[in-house]
């Protein structure tokens, strides 16, 4: 596996500013995150947190492309969507590129943009620091960071719940993963959704 400083100029190099520096908060997020949670997973969060978005500059094309020399079939959703493919296409990055071969780390990479069923607490970390990392502003993500901190399961529904929100708001496709994910999440946790 790549070192630190391998990575970050790889990404330095690959992504535009904004998006290195939004890595950087999510990397510095899921380390408290992981803290607060399972202080085993520190490292983890802080490379799945760096490295979630590598592939994010990519273009529609290439996303695909990359995805599909992997053996992967690509969904409708995907299809219409493709940028919802840059957190598999940053797996294979991580993976082939820069040779992280920890598959809950590449899991945390490939699904933090969806979510999945039966997300592990990695999972959950990386795709809620990805949320609420602190150069996000949106209506309600200081309650999101604050709950966050409190209860992550909670804080998951309440970041699904806007994800949805929004996709509709903009006449787009929802992603399967991401209701399967919803639903597993209050299905199988003492939730209930808030009305």
């Amino acid at each position: 596996m790549w070192d630190d400083e391998t990575i970050l100029n790889y990404l330095k190099s690959n992504l535009k500013e904004s998006r290195f520096n939004h890595s950087l908060g999510v990397r510095d997020m899921a380390e408290k995150l992981a803290i607060k949670y399972d202080k085993t997973l520190v490292q983890k969060a802080k490379i799945a947190g760096i490295v979630h978005d590598c592939a994010k500059n990519l273009n529609d094309d290439r996303l695909m492309e990359m995805v599909r020399q992997e053996g992967y079939v690509i969904d409708e959703v995907c299809k219409k969507q493709p940028q919802l493919l840059h957190g598999l296409a940053g797996a294979i990055i991580a993976d082939k590129v820069m040779n992280i071969k920890d598959r809950e780390i590449l899991n945390s990479i490939k699904f933090h943009t969806t979510g999945k069923k039966n997300m592990t607490t990695l999972e959950k970390i990386i795709y809620i620091s990805d949320y609420v990392e602190p150069s996000r502003i949106f209506s309600g993500v200081d309650k999101l960071r604050e709950t966050a901190f409190e209860d992550l399961d909670k804080a998951l529904i309440m970041a699904f719940d806007n994800a949805i929100n929004y996709v509709i708001s903009k006449g787009e496709l929802l992603h399967q993963d991401t209701i399967a994910a919803r639903n597993y999440t209050i299905i199988n946790g003492k939730l209930k959704v808030e009305e």
